[in-house]
């Protein structure tokens, strides 16, 4: 796909004159939270989309009585299949995005007393497969701009006992590989690519996941890509995915060598491995995943284009190396001084009204942070002192003003809609914006 900054240069239709020209009736522009006629009438399309193909696949596995990985085909197949299109080498299908995380750290052999820096705006699994292996999770703060990680600042941020670095790709979006990997090369720390949000994004033509030693996906329900729970290990190391596949199956491998029942035993393990069923709903899902990405990514810069003509809302930025974004969450800022000082929330709702549902991102990570420096474990490994210094070394003030004030989401099945409902939902902004002020003194 071409850059983020060349697919929008040519979009040049402005949301005024969208709302002149269509879309709503212009008779009675009044928000729908002070009794108008909704900007987005028509519902955005359902999540998940499913149809025969996905029976079938279903119905594949079941007639095949084999049910699980360590007998049936569906998931080499889906692995096969994934890693073609992600262009990596090889592909481990796990329970879980959390799964897939966990699987590379255990890989990685990381435990107590390593530390693993990851970003503090990001899903809370990305910090607890951090602190299920007892390590501790130094988190660094986000660049306000783009919604991830502050590349500038992880290298202030390493110590001896750095494992790895684990940037998210928050949104669909990558993070600055260019900075990280070359962090990571410059310290001799692995890159693991927290993918989970971002199956098929680009940075400069490769895939994510592929940038690093290796990557996590998610296939949870609400994913681009979904079974309803499902993961994957994504990697152009061999051996790493061998470790990775002993790791995800009790510690052993089983692999070409199960009739001769030989084992190559590591120390740990667990069972994260995938159904068959999953597997073939992957492979079913997988033919729309394509097509499905485009139309989000034509979509998202198109809205781009619109926000970026009202004040007060301002796109996430795509760094320059990105050359695709699947945006599993279209990321904003939204600043209150466009809007006569109405309020995030009061912004929200008015937006809710007009037919479109708004989060406000991530930021509950600190309840977390605060439990885990009281924790018995942690402080038995890490002593009282280093608990306190650790909690000093991951202060995030950036974060801790965009997430409670600014960030706000609209979900991926919204960039699924018609360029009609694209318009839609800059012409509700437009709306709330005129009568700010009525809409802040009526509430």
């Amino acid at each position: 796909m071409a850059s983020a900054a060349a697919a929008g240069a040519g979009l040049t239709i402005r949301p005024d004159s969208i709302l002149a020209s269509g879309g709503i009736s212009t008779d009675n522009d009044k928000p729908a939270i002070l009794g108008g006629a909704k900007a987005i009438p028509d519902r955005f399309p359902k999540w998940p989309i499913y149809d025969n193909v996905e029976s079938k696949g279903l119905l594949d596995v079941l007639y095949s009585d084999k049910w699980g990985r360590l007998d049936g085909k569906t998931t080499t197949r889906f692995e096969e299949e994934y890693a073609k299109i992600s262009g990596a080498q090889h592909c481990l299908a796990t329970t879980s995005g959390t799964s897939a995380l966990l699987t590379m750290l255990g890989a990685l052999g990381v435990g107590p007393g390593d530390e693993v820096i990851i970003p503090v705006y990001t899903f809370i699994a990305t910090y607890n497969v951090v602190v299920l292996n007892y390590a501790l999770p130094v988190i660094v703060d986000m660049d306000p701009d783009s919604f991830q990680i502050d590349a500038k600042k992880i290298e202030a941020a390493i110590t001896k006992n750095t494992k790895a670095i684990m940037p998210v790709h928050m949104g669909g979006s990558p993070a600055d590989m260019d900075a990280i990997l070359a962090i990571g090369k410059k310290n001799n720390i692995p890159i693991l690519e927290d993918a989970c949000q971002a199956p098929l994004a680009e940075w400069r033509g490769k895939k994510v996941g592929t940038l690093g030693l290796a990557g996590g996906l998610s296939f949870q329900s609400s994913k681009n890509l979904c079974c309803g729970e499902g993961g994957a290990v994504i990697s152009n190391d061999k051996k790493f995915i061998d470790d990775c596949y002993k790791f995800h199956n009790q510690g052993w491998w089983s692999g070409s060598d199960q009739d001769n029942n030989a084992f190559d035993i590591k120390t740990r393990g667990s069972n994260l491995r995938i159904t068959e069923f999953q597997s073939g709903i992957l492979l079913s899902q997988m033919t729309r995943l394509i097509e499905q990405s485009k139309i989000r990514y034509e979509n998202a810069l198109y809205l781009n284009s619109l926000f970026n003509e009202i004040p007060g809302l301002v796109p996430a930025k795509l760094y320059e190396g990105v050359t695709n974004s699947t945006y599993h969450f279209y990321m904003f800022r939204y600043e209150k001084e466009g809007f006569a000082g109405m309020s995030r929330e009061q912004f929200m709702r008015a937006m809710s009204q007009e037919g479109v549902n708004l989060s406000s991102g991530y930021g509950r990570i600190y309840p977390y942070i605060t439990n885990l420096a009281k924790s018995k474990y942690y402080l038995k490994i890490y002593g009282e002192k280093e608990m306190k210094r650790w909690l000093e070394r991951i202060e995030c003030p950036v974060n801790e003003k965009i997430a409670n004030e600014h960030a706000v989401w609209l979900s991926q099945p919204n960039l699924l809609g018609s360029r009609k409902q694209i318009e839609q939902i800059a012409i509700a902004a437009r709306k709330i914006q005129k009568y700010a002020k009525e809409i802040i003194n009526s509430q």
